[in-house]
């Protein structure tokens, strides 16, 4: 017996919960195997991510490297709006980089999710705070 995907809302709701609660098998599990992720700017990690490993692995993972270890990641979700497959969520993130640096943000995302896994987000956060705490100098 087959259930139906979660709708396109839960499942954000579910991959952002998993980002806060650390559930890497979650997180990789909420992305279609081709999905994008366009962050935006022009930072080292600005550009399209393509696929699922590279955004779980090289983006996400690489980001998670640069924050202190240790110390707690806050990721509070303070809202979601969706219509159809696409889904806009805000979140904001409060730690601590791994050079001693406060990070705090608000970021929004707007995804898109088909057949109960997110297919692209596209990535909206003050990039001029990013480049200050995660890459000063140009790092």
């Amino acid at each position: 017996m087959s259930t139906a995907p979660l709708d396109p809302k839960a499942v954000v709701v579910r991959y952002v919960e998993a980002v806060r609660d650390g559930d890497l098998d979650v997180v990789r599990a909420s992305f279609a195997p081709d999905a994008t992720w366009d962050y935006p700017g022009s930072l080292p990690i600005s550009r399209v991510w393509q696929g699922r490993d590279s955004i779980v692995d090289d983006f996400l993972g690489g980001m998670g490297a640069r924050f202190a270890p240790g110390v707690p990641l806050v990721i509070a979700l303070t809202g979601v709006v969706a219509e159809g497959d696409q889904v806009v969520a805000e979140w904001t993130s409060q730690g601590t980089t791994a050079a001693g640096a406060a990070y705090r943000n608000r970021c929004l995302g707007v995804f898109t999710v088909e057949n109960g896994l997110i297919t692209a987000i596209r990535e909206y956060a003050d990039t001029h705070h990013v480049a200050e705490v995660f890459f000063p100098a140009g790092e």
